[in-house]
């Protein structure tokens, strides 16, 4: 496992988090809170140190469990945690989004309240969580430096989602040197990713970018397949049937990425090819797909940390190692980049033809993409 640090914090985390949203809930399979603990543990054994909860997960329970698990090595670990959402006055209605609320009185209890839950004297890393960029107030921003000062926050996010977009939110946040902007990215889902890139660029930010959802809800790990019934109330459901069936022929044309061999720039291409797919034909893999899709997010410098979903301990061993497999080669990085600028050459709609928009799909407009304003 290598380790980096978020933005201009001193705040250190493993290439490779765990999303803590797996534990707590039942988005992802219920599970008992002694299965939750050791998963956990069993994490920080195979190098992960960087643990993402939210508030909102379990209304409190997956705080409660994370600072169970891992009381022991606190100090060896990095916490990150998000605030904004009412869960307090409002009752959970099966997945639907719950009122927000991002007044610096009630935040500031919240993160009280998270400590409580946590049972730290303080948070490594705190994201607002989900908030519209009108949300984002000078009040706001007075009070995550307010937090910082008194030392009971160590670093400031924040965290993009649940629907894909938010660009107006991530360019805010970018331009005001948060720490980390976490969003759902992957290399199936690039737009907005390669946006914030170059915002980043843009205006010489520091911010730290924290992918999440990179295996593309289960294609790029394979976990769902042509013969995967998602059952109800699977949080995957939302996905069209349209995105699945052209995720799998994608798949399939990224295959070369299972190979890991290390190539010059200047190689033939079709040479390339060929071997590739021959190695591949022959089964000789130096990364599984899984791996290969989270070393393809971290051959981007901004990104520090990419949260998969892990489900089994089995997950982790396998998607923990993706932070020591071989670097994706310059060559590799060129044939992604042309797939995806060419629709993997598939000529069929994926059905995802929108991203969210707080700003009435101003965003979206100003930054090319040829997308619409989700309604």
């Amino acid at each position: 496992m290598r380790y980096t640090e978020l933005g201009n914090s001193d705040v250190e985390v493993s290439e490779v988090g765990f999303g803590a949203w797996v534990v707590g809930t039942d988005w992802w399979g219920d599970r008992s809170e002694d299965d939750a603990i050791e998963m956990i543990r069993y994490a920080v054994d195979r190098g992960i140190t960087y643990f993402d909860t939210g508030d909102v997960y379990g209304h409190g329970r997956s705080e409660e469990l994370i600072g169970r698990a891992l009381t022991d090595v606190r100090d060896e670990v990095t916490v990150a945690t998000k605030v904004g959402y009412d869960f307090y006055n409002n009752p959970q209605a099966g997945h639907g989004e719950l009122p927000k609320e991002m007044d610096p009185e009630y935040l500031r209890k919240a993160v009280e309240r998270s400590l409580e839950r946590l049972e730290m004297d303080s948070i490594d890393v705190l994201q607002l969580h989900n908030a519209n960029v009108e949300e984002i107030t000078p009040d706001i921003l007075e009070l995550l430096d307010e937090l910082e000062e008194e030392g009971i926050i160590h670093a400031t996010g924040l965290a993009l989602g649940p629907s894909i977009g938010w660009l107006a939110e991530g360019d805010l946040a970018i331009e005001e040197e948060f720490d980390s902007v976490q969003l759902v990215w992957n290399v199936l889902e690039q737009e907005v990713g390669n946006h914030f890139l170059e915002t980043i660029e843009e205006t010489g930010s520091s911010t730290s970018l924290i992918p999440r959802v990179p295996h593309s809800s289960g294609i790029l790990n394979e976990q769902v397949t042509p013969e995967t019934e998602l059952g109800e109330g699977d949080h995957r459901g939302f996905r069209p049937d349209e995105w699945y069936e052209t995720g799998w022929e994608k798949l399939e044309k990224l295959r070369f990425l299972e190979c890991a061999e290390q190539r010059s720039a200047d190689d033939e291409r079709a040479e390339q090819r060929s071997a590739d797919d021959e190695r591949a034909a022959e089964g000789d893999r130096e990364r599984t797909m899984a791996q290969a899709s989270i070393a393809w997010l971290l051959s981007h410098d901004p990104v520090a940390t990419v949260t998969p979903t892990f489900r089994t301990t089995t997950d982790i061993d396998e998607w923990a190692a993706a932070s020591d497999v071989p670097k994706l080669s310059s060559v590799e990085l060129d044939r992604v980049e042309d797939l995806y600028e060419n629709g993997f050459h598939i000529d069929r709609d994926d059905g995802m033809d929108a991203l969210r928009s707080s700003v009435g799909g101003d965003d979206i407009e100003s930054a090319g993409l040829d997308k619409l304003a989700a309604d």
